[in-house]
């Protein structure tokens, strides 16, 4: 979380200090427009002071960098720093905020930009000189931008205008609504994904990238776990242009390396950009229920190895593209609209069958309502793994063919955060994730992750045999199998029923010794004693 200034200890965040004030110099411009404009400005701030900071370090000359070119390229390309020409540095554009044309001055600056760096060419916004973009409002931004305090260091600033940038995204998601789910999956159902997942060491791909929040959780994941950064390596894939965009400038403005996250206007299914990767781990948030996948063409795909799925619905065209693209003993985590685990139309149900006879299912969540921006359609989380064969397989453990699927119902965990939308705490995701890990830790026959193993718990998990999926059809839904919880598992329906009626009764009684006693003061007040 970025820290407030000494002044402001007792004030909101600095990040919602800001997003008030770019909000108001918003005017009539809209959301879905205007997240370009602050994007953009955030971003070319964060890539200045990275190249100020290695440019004065150049100057100086010392250590390793004596006899060092401060205008050299390759100096900055050396250091994965992005090279700004001077027209297009922060200090530049600040002093021209004030002028007329400056939309014209910073349009010019990321076109400048992306011709020497290759790896931005067509990434950065170059919106600025429109004419419904009042230029006081562009420089009233760009004097906000530049009030962002933190050091000179590049991590602190990649730090701060890292979190700055990701806030929001969530913000601009929400003003959206329905549109902003569309490149934005909820920030808390990312952190559970990736908790669960736990994708320390190796590939990990996102076929439907959005703005690429899957990736930085990722990283963030492998750095609070005194991991190495660069021990994984991310690849991704999406069709939406603007999307991809937002996406290059979140991984860049996190120093993530974003040259295998491609971008074409076919999708995955019909263009897939990393045909040969097989992936340690996939995460991923699909479009629910797609309809237009262009099924069609694809009816004999190699991919359909459980069975081909239905033209007019992609979950199951998602599960085995995610499958197909595992390493042997890779796991994925990923969304899918909760129908995925009960729907039996156009052959879905015979290949849920099969994966889960397969032994794939590790685990299925359960969501709560309203976490989602763009549906309110109940979602649930799958988690599929493919086991390698252990040569020395515990007593309880899955080995290479599970005999046993974990269910966790959560649709009571969360809080909302407005009218329309919840959102899981730290606590929820922490419960959940252990639950997971927990129950993996058993089968491992290892319990080190907590010293308590894993028990079921009625109305919130249980690890059912694949038996008894069999004897309910194959059907996922959790609340099938964790139940009621004890305190309505043990509802004594006769016995409530009893003491209800006798309230009821006793109820009765004294209403009729009232009216009894009414009637006797009225008969007093009428017919008075002699």
């Amino acid at each position: 979380m970025a820290k407030t200034n000494d002044k402001t200890a007792n004030a909101e965040p600095i990040e919602k200090q800001l997003w008030k004030a770019a909000d108001k110099l918003r005017k009539n411009i809209d959301a879905a427009e205007y997240k370009h404009i602050v994007l953009g400005l955030i971003f070319l701030r964060y890539i200045s002071d990275a190249f100020e900071a290695l440019h004065a370090k150049l100057l100086r000359g010392e250590g390793d960098y004596a006899g060092a070119d401060p205008e050299d390229r390759d100096e900055y390309k050396a250091e994965n720093v992005f090279f700004v020409p001077e027209s297009a540095r922060w200090s530049h554009l600040q002093a021209q905020a004030k002028q007329p044309t400056i939309g014209k001055t910073v349009d010019a600056a990321m076109e400048a930009i992306e011709k020497d760096n290759p790896s931005l060419k067509d990434v950065l916004p170059k919106v600025y000189a429109r004419g419904h973009l009042d230029p006081t409002n562009l420089g009233g931004l760009i004097d906000l931008i530049s009030n962002i305090a933190f050091s000179d260091a590049k991590a602190r600033s990649a730090d701060v205008l890292g979190h700055v940038f990701e806030y929001f995204l969530g913000e601009f998601a929400l003003a959206e609504g329905k549109k902003g789910g569309q490149f934005y999956t909820p920030r808390s159902v990312v952190e559970l994904l990736v908790e669960m997942l736990e994708p320390y060491k190796g590939r990990v791909f996102d076929p439907c990238c959005g703005s690429g929040g899957m990736f930085v959780q990722s990283e963030k994941f492998v750095a609070e776990h005194q991991g190495r950064v660069n021990d994984i390596a991310i690849y991704g894939q999406e069709s939406n242009q603007t999307t991809w965009r937002l996406c290059k400038m979140n991984l860049a403005i996190r120093g993530i390396d974003s040259s295998m996250v491609q971008w074409n206007n076919e999708g995955s299914f019909l263009h897939d950009a990393h045909k040969d990767l097989k992936a340690d781990y996939v995460i991923a948030n699909p479009p629910f229920n797609d309809s237009d996948w262009s099924g069609d063409l694809l009816r004999k795909d190699g991919r359909w190895q459980f069975g081909a799925p239905p033209a007019g619905n992609a979950n199951y065209a998602w599960i085995q593209h995610f499958l197909y693209h595992l390493s042997p003993g890779g796991v994925a985590g990923f969304v899918l609209a909760k129908g995925s685990l009960t729907s039996k139309s156009s052959g879905e149900g015979e290949i849920r069958k099969a994966l889960i006879e397969a032994g794939l299912v590790d685990c299925v969540v359960n969501l709560p309502a309203k976490l989602f921006l763009n549906t309110q359609i109940p979602a649930c989380l799958w988690f599929i793994r493919r086991s390698e064969p252990s040569p020395q397989p515990s007593p309880r453990g899955r080995g290479s063919n599970p005999d046993e699927i974990l269910f966790i119902d959560a649709r009571n965990e969360g809080h909302l955060i407005n009218r329309r939308t919840r959102e899981l705490s730290a606590e929820d995701i922490h419960k959940i994730a252990a639950t997971y890990h927990n129950w993996r830790n058993r089968r491992r026959g290892t319990p080190l992750r907590c010293p308590s193993d894993y028990i079921d718990i009625k109305g919130f998990c249980c690890s059912a045999s694949i038996e008894r999926v069999r004897e309910l059809d194959y059907v996922l839904t959790p609340g099938r199998y964790v139940g009621l919880p004890d305190e309505e598992d043990d509802f004594d329906f006769a016995a409530r029923f009893s003491g209800l009626k006798a309230e009821f009764e006793a109820q009765l009684q004294e209403e009729e010794r009232l009216n009894a006693a009414i009637r006797e003061n009225l008969m007093a007040i009428q017919f008075p004693s002699k």
